[in-house]
């Protein structure tokens, strides 16, 4: 892991999503953090008048850029201050849409971890998550963690992994956790969704996934544990902070999970009250 790339809207969403960043990198061999503001102005702003009948002139855009340039120089001193010795930062002003932004900068600049503040980075003043979260999620090609608003960075030596044994060994992007999670001294709790209770009725089937799936985490000292409530969402994260884990890891077959803590009450919970950032796969 090489390059993480984290928005920048100077929300206090976003500045925590850097600190984490750079608190991350004590725990990785990251060589770069991009810190980008994205900044879209559409043509006809420049040429059509507002509501107040004040039109955006070209000086107007320059010194607008140029703040924004200095907040972002400003946030980039901080962090230096908290990254390992030798990773470097970088400041970046993206003038399009937030999406494309990070999915040019991903490619171009072969970024392997995406980092966002779970607020913010939105152009609509919502409460819950904000809709580019599952935007980026779904569109972005490198695997992406959501750090909540009122998350403080801990040392990252559990992580919860959720996963219902179906096909895994097709399922499970194992190279990208080892790319993650490799070379770092984390154990994985897996928690299975079993809401069937095949594992106790010892259902030939998901009891030979179970051992192709011990096989292949072998070497993250994973523990598996069995949840078989109907609310699975709230199961998982409850599961998290039961066993003080620092990280929730959604699967990439497994969105819908995440779409669901997006789209009803959890939201609230993951984004005002969980203590963990979630990862999601890819």
């Amino acid at each position: 892991m090489k390059t993480y790339l984290v928005p920048i809207d100077f929300s206090d969403a976003a500045n925590n999503a850097a600190h984490f960043a750079a608190e991350l990198s004590k725990q990785t061999n990251v060589q770069d953090i991009i810190l980008m503001n994205v900044y879209y102005i559409s043509v006809y702003e420049t040429i059509l008048p507002d509501p107040n009948i004040m039109m955006l002139r070209d000086q107007e855009i320059e010194e607008n850029a140029t703040e924004r340039i200095a907040q972002l120089e400003k946030l980039k001193r901080k962090l230096q201050k908290q990254v390992r010795p030798g990773v470097k930062l970088h400041v970046r002003l993206n003038r399009t849409h937030l999406l494309r932004a990070v999915v040019d900068t991903v490619a171009i600049d072969n970024v392997d971890l995406v980092i966002l503040g779970s607020k913010g980075n939105s152009s609509s003043k919502e409460t819950n998550i904000g809709s580019h979260v599952i935007k980026i999620s779904k569109a972005c090609p490198a695997p992406v963690i959501i750090v909540p608003p009122a998350y403080r960075y801990n040392l990252i030596d559990h992580a919860v992994i959720a996963c219902d044994f179906n096909k895994v060994t097709e399922n499970i992007p194992l190279g990208a956790l080892h790319k993650l999670l490799g070379k770092q001294d984390i154990k994985l709790l897996v928690v299975n969704i079993d809401t069937d209770n095949k594992h106790a009725n010892e259902d030939p089937e998901r009891l030979a996934e179970e051992t192709a799936l011990h096989a292949m985490l072998k070497g993250f000292h994973a523990r598996y544990y069995y949840v078989n409530k109907p609310d699975v969402i709230n199961s998982i994260l409850g599961f998290a902070e039961k066993h003080n884990a620092q990280m929730v890891i959604a699967l990439p077959h497994k969105y819908s999970f995440f779409q669901s803590i997006m789209h009803n009450s959890v939201s609230q919970q993951l984004a005002s009250s969980s203590s963990v950032p979630v990862l999601l796969l890819k």
